[in-house]
């Protein structure tokens, strides 16, 4: 099976989440606004802070926002300790620029650093005359935009304190301004115990409603990506499924089936969980992380940049443990499909290990197996255990280095920095390292999923059975079959199984074929249905190289009943109905009886609607090879092939059946691969072979007495004991 780079096998599983595209636009939009509401419901505790503390309220901190976005100045807030020095209470009639950002509208109209406002129209002072900071904080937020605006500032600048008046067009506010605003402004701007506690419960109701809001939109997001999932998965089974379908057959027989059938059903699982993840947390957590960021970056930026010099050293320790994961998974992956056939065979082989007392040695080759599984999942849970605890080192030592730096900064005012904003930059900083910790896992989990994804697609790369682009419709064989010099080697093997075989069968003729084990019996059939195709030479029908032919109408005119019998999980009706497409129950009845499988079947107590379980629990062998061969007489095919069909038929039933089969047979090509003399001896030729090449052909009478290889297959395993 082909290998894959990197994560080429992980980014296929796409092509089954794309057609969903709706629902992924829902999903991103419902992941987007749970960021906006996780960053806004946190954003609401510095404005709480602000007025549990005492720092300032509600209004001050909207004014205060709104001039420093629409002017790109920051004013002194007063600190409880500055009321307790001389000069303090001076501070609450102007304001103080403790900031001005570059290129703002505050530079260029001349306002400097250490420049106090004392006076905003229409709050204008005259001498003696002083007003309140709040008025001119509000003065400054709520004035109309494009107007004329006055404000008188005492000079840093100057050398003796004088005010000066200031004419200027007021800027434009920004977006936000009306929308912080009119929450507030259903509370009184006087700043008392009761319009403290009304802001707290005005911030609270608003956290409330946010975080309603949040979950429903959780909701959504979460059915929504497990939706398309679900969706994804079942699709990629489907395929997988149906690409196995029209596999060749030396696929199964040289792999197995158990390795195949944990492909489709458990790495396909496996697979999906990998986009489960990124449309889940992957994509909800890392925007809400994005959302705490900007609202950082919005706080401090500066800060905000030492926080997040951990993150090539975050990324790095997630690459370096995927790789670890993606190898063990793999591993694991393989051995549970080994573990899987090993059930099985015991499971099916439960009376052969009991008869043998193998349970000893089956409990110790399963235990082996088991404990091999059971190191790859220890490797995977070591590394996954591992993930959280160093991205906790690398977050507490990001998070203590903005912790010192920030707390300098507070007690020193550096760039306007308060308690409350930095207890929110705190909350922001927090609150993304938790998602991003939340999403630790995640490259582990994708890896798991690249793991089991290349072993899906390995399936889904593996060519199908070969057909010409111009194959033709092959008629029912109405002249002969031909085998031209035909030689086969199966795959992996250096000794052709058939070689230089040479034969003709006219329409309507029935050869039996015999020789030892291993003489190439089953393989010469195969052929015939293109199960497998000849290294060289060729097989004709009427004329036509059924390589040429297409598979559909090759196939549909052969009938088969095999050795090992095959049923499947549904009722004896459909069983039989199997054979042919619409069959009605006349005829599905008509077939039975011909098989003599009718007169077992209408004593059990639902009859035809009788449900054949796993294994075909509840019918003996003869009664399920009987239900085999009326589904092979209700197809009606032009060619018949039975391979050891009667080697668990019990007398009576073998009697019966030979004499339905007498009328089948005539006027079709039938292909008997048997060891009872009984049923050689019906057949209008036999062909021997030995080691792959043809030997001897003839009737009966003809062989024993030329064909040395017949004779001893006659005298060893074809007489039937005279008691």
């Amino acid at each position: 099976m082909s290998k894959t780079k990197g994560l080429s096998a992980f980014w296929r599983i796409w092509e089954y989440v794309w057609p969903q595209w709706p629902q992924l636009v829902k999903l991103v939009f419902w992941s987007v606004v749970i960021a906006l509401m996780v960053s806004v419901s946190f954003a609401t505790v510095i404005p709480l802070l602000k007025v549990m503390m005492s720092e300032e309220g509600l209004h001050g901190w909207v004014d205060r926002k709104i001039c420093n976005w629409r002017y790109g100045m920051d004013f002194y807030l007063p600190d409880r300790t500055d009321f307790l020095e001389e000069e303090g209470h001076s501070l609450l009639y102007y304001l103080l620029i403790t900031r001005i950002h570059s290129g703002s509208w505050a530079e260029k109209n001349g306002l400097r650093l250490q420049d106090r406002i004392v006076g905003v129209s229409p709050y204008l002072v005259e001498e003696g005359q002083r007003v309140y900071s709040g008025k001119l904080l509000e003065a400054l937020a709520m004035c109309p935009p494009a107007e004329p605006l006055t404000i008188q500032v005492l000079s840093s600048a100057a050398s003796v304190p004088m005010v000066k008046r200031v004419e200027v067009i007021a800027p434009e506010k920004p977006f936000f301004a009306d929308w912080a605003q009119w929450p507030v402004s259903f509370l009184p701007r006087e700043e008392t115990k009761e319009t403290k506690l009304q802001a707290i419960v005005l911030i609270i109701v608003g956290m409330v409603v946010i975080t309603i809001l949040r979950c429903m939109a959780r909701f959504y997001q979460q059915y929504l990506g497990e939706r398309i999932v679900l969706v994804a998965n079942t699709r990629l089974r489907e395929r997988v499924f149906a690409h196995a379908m029209y596999m060749p057959v030396g696929f199964f027989s040289s792999r197995g089936t158990s390795d195949t059938t944990s492909r489709i059903f458990n790495d396909v699982s496996q697979s999906c969980r990998g986009i489960k993840v990124l449309l889940g947390k992957t994509l909800r957590e890392p925007l809400t992380a994005a959302a705490c960021i900007v609202g950082a970056f919005w706080l401090n930026w500066k800060l905000t940049a030492i926080f997040l010099m951990a993150a090539p050293l975050v990324l790095w320790l997630f690459a370096a443990l995927g790789r670890k994961i993606k190898k063990a998974t793999k591993k694991s992956l393989v051995i549970s499909a080994q573990l899987l056939g090993r059930i099985q065979e015991a499971m099916r082989g439960v009376r052969v290990v009991k008869v043998y007392n193998r349970q000893e040695y089956e409990v110790e080759l399963y235990e082996r197996t088991n404990q091999s599984l059971l190191k790859q999942l220890l490797r995977i849970a070591q590394v996954e255990a591992m993930t959280n605890p160093l991205l906790d080192v690398l977050g507490m030592i990001a998070g203590s280095a903005a912790l010192l730096v920030g707390a300098a900064w507070v007690i020193k005012q550096y760039e306007g920095m308060q308690p409350t904003t930095f207890f929110g930059l705190l909350i922001f900083l927090g609150t993304a390292a938790e998602s991003i910790r939340k999403v630790s896992d995640v490259w582990n989990e994708v890896q798991r999923a690249n793991a089991a994804a290349e072993r899906v697609f390995a399936v889904l790369d593996e060519p199908l059975e070969r057909e010409e682009p111009d194959a033709v419709e092959l008629g029912p064989m109405r002249e002969k079959m031909v085998f031209e010099d035909v030689v086969f080697t199966y795959p992996g093997s250096s000794v052709p199984a058939l070689n230089g075989i040479g034969l003709e069968v006219p329409a309507g003729q029935t050869v039996a074929i015999v020789g030892p084990n291993g003489s190439g019996k089953s393989t010469l059939v195969n052929l015939i249905a293109r199960f497998y195709d000849p290294d060289s030479g060729r097989i004709l029908i009427d004329g036509c190289d059924i390589r040429k032919a297409t598979l559909r109408s090759l196939r549909g005119q052969i009938g088969l009943v095999t050795q090992d019998i095959v049923t499947f999980r549904d009722t004896i009706a459909n069983n039989i109905g199997y054979g042919k497409i619409g069959a009605s129950r006349e005829e599905i009845i008509a077939a039975a009886r011909k098989a003599y499988a009718h007169e077992f079947i209408e004593q059990l107590p639902e009859g035809y609607d009788t449900m054949i379980g796993e294994h075909s629990s509840g019918l003996s062998g003869g009664q399920l090879q009987r239900i085999a061969i009326a589904r092979a007489i209700l197809k009606d095919p032009a060619i018949l092939i039975f391979d050891e069909a009667m080697s668990q038929i019990d007398a009576d039933s073998e009697a019966k059946i030979h004499a339905a089969l007498e009328g089948l047979m005539k006027g079709r090509t039938c292909f008997l691969i048997a060891h009872r003399f009984s049923t050689i001896i019906s057949a209008d030729r036999i062909v021997v072979l030995e080691g792959g090449r043809i030997v001897g052909q003839g009737t009966h009478q003809q062989l024993v007495g030329s064909c040395q290889t017949y004779r001893n297959l006659y005298e060893t395993q074809l007489i039937v004991p005279q008691r």
